[in-house]
């Protein structure tokens, strides 16, 4: 539509000029739905009646776009979302149940990345290739996982924008708080205080972004939550793979970028994810309060994750035992999007019924 003020030509449905921002609609004319044309491109785009939608968790369906063809409108599609004027209403988030793709592609781009890196350093010697072969190595696969989660996320309410920043502040973030914490501790650590340590600061962390009421659903903790421990885990993971160089072993390089990368998803990031859930399923509509971490939804999933950390450091524990403490750590990653999802249906119902 074109404004009257300016005379720029703005896309159909937008309230107010993105350019000079003068209203478009008087207050008599009948007030349009400024994500109509959004969903109705989603809609064309997925290819499924909007009947036949749900956002019911049926685990069988989640990965079943991911082998499938996927057109460069598509991922556009995906990286609209969570703006002004691309994030729908409660009432609209049925539409479209989650069946994310993306993050296969995003691991893939990764990988041949990696794979040129390495080639530049272990083919040609060029150590210039180290610093990227370090940075793309510790990031590729936690980042590939928050992909997952940001696609995961049905409402559809925050950007990638928002995520990036979120896993460079809040990965700093909660890096420091844990050096402070381990300051204060000092002689007394062990794999029981590191978890609490490591697991409190990256709690923190997450209060920080989803302390508003902006990101109050299930699944936006759980992106949020994610976010922070893939900063974590990733600038983590660099540090290790440094020290590793410097001990003059290449060998030892490559293989703590591999190992850190192939147990990540269900270390830092799945952890802090489900304390992220945990977080914004007691907070609700509320705003943040302290007593809100004692209550006990929040205290079981902060003490799983604290035990499942300690017993990932204790020596006792081997690779099998780290794979099934992932695996442990994804099946709760999975019931609480269940919970998220019924949350929003439940939102839903009462809206109907208001």
């Amino acid at each position: 539509m074109k404004c009257p003020h300016c005379d720029y030509s703005n896309p159909e449905g937008v309230r107010l000029c993105l350019t000079c921002g003068h209203e478009l609609f008087s207050r008599e004319t009948p007030e349009q739905d400024p994500n109509s044309l959004f969903y109705e491109f989603a809609q064309l785009v997925d290819g499924i009646p909007s009947n036949r939608r749900s956002v019911k968790p049926k685990f069988q369906n989640i990965f079943s776009r991911v082998f499938r063809k996927h057109s460069d409108i598509e991922a556009e599609r995906l990286f609209i979302v969570g703006t002004s004027l691309t994030t729908p209403k409660i009432e609209e988030v049925a539409a479209t149940w989650p069946k994310p793709w993306l993050f296969a592609r995003v691991f893939l781009i990764m990988l041949i990345v990696y794979l040129g890196l390495y080639l530049g350093v272990s083919l040609f010697g060029n150590i210039n290739f180290i610093p990227g072969l370090i940075v793309v190595g510790a990031f590729a696969v936690p980042f590939t996982t928050l992909i997952f989660f940001w696609e995961m996320n049905a409402p559809q309410n925050i950007a990638i924008y928002k995520i990036v920043y979120v896993v460079f502040i809040g990965g700093i973030l909660s890096l420091l708080l844990a050096l402070i914490f381990y300051d204060i501790l000092r002689s007394n650590i062990n794999p029981i205080t590191i978890g609490i340590v490591e697991e409190l600061a990256k709690v923190v962390a997450v209060i920080f972004f989803v302390r508003h009421l902006k990101y109050k659903y299930v699944l936006n903790g759980l992106l949020l939550g994610a976010a922070v421990g893939v900063g974590f885990a990733s600038f983590e993971t660099a540090g290790y793979a440094l020290r590793a160089l410097l001990s003059d072993s290449f060998h030892m390089l490559y293989n703590t970028i591999l190992w850190r990368s192939v147990f990540s998803p269900g270390g830092h990031v799945a952890w802090a994810a489900l304390t992220g859930a945990a977080l914004c399923r007691v907070q609700g509509d509320s705003k943040f309060r302290l007593n809100m971490l004692i209550k006990s939804k929040f205290v079981f999933i902060f003490i799983l994750v604290v035990m499942m950390h300690a017993l990932w450091d204790s020596p006792i524990l081997n690779s099998l035992g780290q794979l099934i403490l992932m695996i442990i750590s994804w099946i709760f990653v999975f019931r609480m999007i269940r919970i998220g999802l019924n949350e929003i249906t439940d939102k839903k119902k009462r809206l109907t019924v208001t």
